[in-house]
């Protein structure tokens, strides 16, 4: 939400910019994998090149943003054209709800569908209840997405983690609509508003309809209606250092509170994929939260990155890709999971090893975040083949 995903500047993820979780946070090129431009280098080369594009925007001229009527924004010199035509004003809403980055998050749907025995999977009131939550989900993220942007223009942190000195960009600013001028602040923050409201009606819709309304279900879905969108707005709780607990905390209740909508329970094993849907998430987030180290803690983000070492910094990224391959097998080594489901993530950890071991020895957190969306669609597919195997034995 971002705080699906959004990584630090990039609001998308997070899921998915600046996180989004989220971390949500893109930086990446188009559907957060590795086709986008080489934006590549080591993290402390990284760490500079942001704390370059924060000084230059707080020393201008050539670091300015303008603003042009009705406080349009453009990345640097003249305001920029607004975006026009029924066309184009969707796609500049859609890339302020940073949709093509966030599209993993809906995999969470995926997940728990297949983890659902067959006979309740085709069930009218499941189809139903699903639906409802799905549309309230887009919602839900994309306000998050859109107002983390919205703060991203207010404390400059886009400027820091998008622009360079002299407003070279350091990042396609066509991702950043505010930057680009093609909405204003008011028109986000209104579409943010909106999409909160939209997500609101929908997962109050999706527990009404429901066949199951667990207590546990309704907190923790209200828990991310509240706490979600105050990711880097309200109460910006990513400045208060909540911003890792939301990034895998919003994944992860996403994929636990629908199933417990359509079942009532919540069983060790859908459990133990939800941790994992909501993990691999941050570690997509983190190696975004080392490239923007300056620019978050020139703005005060609180980041696990921003107050550690970069040994530090190493040390958590490598305790949490710890902790994936361990629960992974220890699930089927406890009888959470079927004995053989961490054979059907092996790809995934073989992943998860080659994006930690690589980034240990090169520094490239850029390259190291594009791995963990591959490792993270390969974790899903491997859930996903394995829910299937299980309930059709």
């Amino acid at each position: 939400m971002n705080a699906f995903t959004p990584a630090s500047g990039d609001a998308g993820a997070g899921a998915g910019g600046r996180r989004p979780s989220g971390g949500v946070d893109t930086a990446t090129g188009t559907s957060g994998t590795a086709s986008g431009p080489p934006e590549s280098g080591a993290g402390a080369g990284a760490a500079t090149t942001s704390r370059a594009g924060t000084d230059g925007a707080r020393r201008g001229p050539a670091g300015d943003t303008r603003t042009g009527v009705g406080g349009r924004t453009a990345a640097n010199g003249p305001a920029a054209s607004p975006a026009s035509g029924a066309r184009g004003r969707f796609v500049a809403y859609a890339r302020l709800a940073k949709f093509e980055f966030v599209l993993d998050y809906y995999l969470s749907m995926l997940v728990l569908w297949t983890a659902l025995a067959g006979s309740v999977r085709f069930a009218p009131d499941t189809l139903t209840t699903l639906l409802l939550f799905l549309l309230g989900e887009i919602g839900v993220i994309s306000a998050v997405m859109a107002l983390d942007d919205v703060n991203g223009i207010k404390d400059g942190s886009d400027r820091a983690n998008y622009l360079g000195t002299g407003g070279t960009p350091l990042r396609p600013l066509e991702r950043k609509p505010l930057l680009t001028g093609a909405l204003t602040v008011p028109q986000a923050t209104r579409f943010g508003y909106l999409s909160l409201l939209w997500g609101t009606v929908f997962w109050t819709a999706s527990a009404l309809a429901a066949p199951e309304r667990p207590v546990w279900a309704l907190v923790v879905t209200g828990l991310v209606l509240f706490a979600g969108f105050q990711y880097s707005w309200g109460l910006k709780l990513s400045y208060r250092g909540l911003g890792e607990v939301l990034i895998m905390g919003c994944p992860l209740v996403i994929v636990v509170a629908p199933y417990g909508f359509v079942t009532g329970h919540l069983p060790a094993l859908v459990l133990v994929q939800a941790v994992l849907f909501g993990l691999w998430q941050i570690l997509v987030s983190c190696y975004s939260n080392t490239k923007d180290i300056s620019g978050d803690a020139a703005v005060g983000r609180s980041t696990v990155a921003v107050h550690t070492s970069a040994r530090g910094n190493l040390v958590f990224i490598g305790a949490l890709s710890a902790v994936d391959l361990l629960l992974t097998v220890g699930a089927s080594a406890v009888g959470w999971a079927p004995w053989w489901f961490f054979a059907a993530l092996l790809p995934e950890m073989a992943l998860r090893l080659r994006q930690f071991t690589s980034f240990s020895r090169n520094g490239d957190a850029l390259l190291a975040r594009r791995r963990g969306v591959v490792a993270f669609r390969t974790g899903v597919a491997g859930i996903v083949l394995a829910n299937l195997i299980h309930f059709a034995s």
